[in-house]
């Protein structure tokens, strides 16, 4: 990922307030286009203009062709405020944080994602990187907002199963583990979609903890087809399991790893 700094010149007088709610509207709109990631973005008035930092999938995440109708809008908008459209300045490559998929073709893709991830939850089924959504055609209203949504719900039950502090815990585990719950539901509706839009799999992945034993665990079914699944060897190291029919991934339960 790439730090880039967005800067907002001021041509007329304005007001902070009617800057900031100008700024963020571009920068929501960006953010669920998958132009930028994460859901920080500092904002420093200084000598007349503001700077916004943010993080981008790749350099040229930020080019007008990537941009959807929402950020166009947005970025019109403005002019209302006081303010011109944002200057942006690369300020180089992020050295923690995971690259990002420049496959032209991807031949397959894995909706994955943990509660520490910050990147995009949609993985090359090559290469196993994160995949800009920008690359993809926007899945919902002219975006990918309810793809962002699944994610961040994704993370917080992760969040609370792996804090394991309180009894929520396991209605959190049942949301990202369980071919039943409301989350699986919406991942899969997603999944589709995606598959829809791409003509390519869409592999969801399920996660695994808990089970009796880890020979028990390699004799596990497909939980929506109850048909052979387990792998040879990991796909990409971490999925030990997945069925090509109803295009699932999961893993060894981690209590057994």
């Amino acid at each position: 990922m790439f730090v880039v700094d967005l800067t907002f010149d001021c041509y007329q007088d304005t007001t902070l307030d009617l800057a900031e709610v100008a700024i963020n509207r571009v920068v929501n709109a960006l953010r669920f286009n998958g132009q930028i990631i994460g859901d920080e973005f500092p904002t420093v008035l200084k000598d007349g203009y503001f700077i916004t930092r943010v993080m981008c999938p790749l350099e040229d995440a930020l080019h007008p062709l990537n941009h959807s109708p929402f950020v166009k809008h947005a970025i019109d908008q403005l002019q209302k405020a006081g303010l011109l459209a944002p200057k942006v300045k690369v300020i180089g490559q992020d050295i923690h944080a995971n690259g990002a998929d420049q496959c032209a073709q991807p031949s397959s893709y894995i909706l994955y994602t943990t509660y520490v991830h910050t990147c995009s939850p949609l993985y090359c089924g090559d290469d196993f990187l994160p995949v800009p959504l920008y690359k993809i055609p926007a899945i919902a209203n002219g975006d990918y907002k309810a793809l962002i949504k699944w994610q961040e719900d994704w993370q917080a039950c992760d969040q609370i199963q792996i804090n394991g502090a309180t009894r929520c815990e396991f209605a959190a585990l049942e949301e990202i583990s369980s071919t039943s719950s409301d989350l699986f539901r919406r991942g899969m509706d997603l999944s589709k979609r995606i598959r829809f839009l791409t003509k390519k799999p869409v592999y969801y992945y399920i996660y695994r903890v808990g089970g009796e034993s880890f020979e028990a665990e390699k004799q596990r079914k497909c939980p929506s087809c109850h048909g052979e699944w387990a792998l040879n060897e990991p796909w990409f190291g971490l999925f030990d399991f997945r069925c090509d029919n109803c295009e699932l991934v999961s893993n060894i339960s981690w209590d057994f790893q």
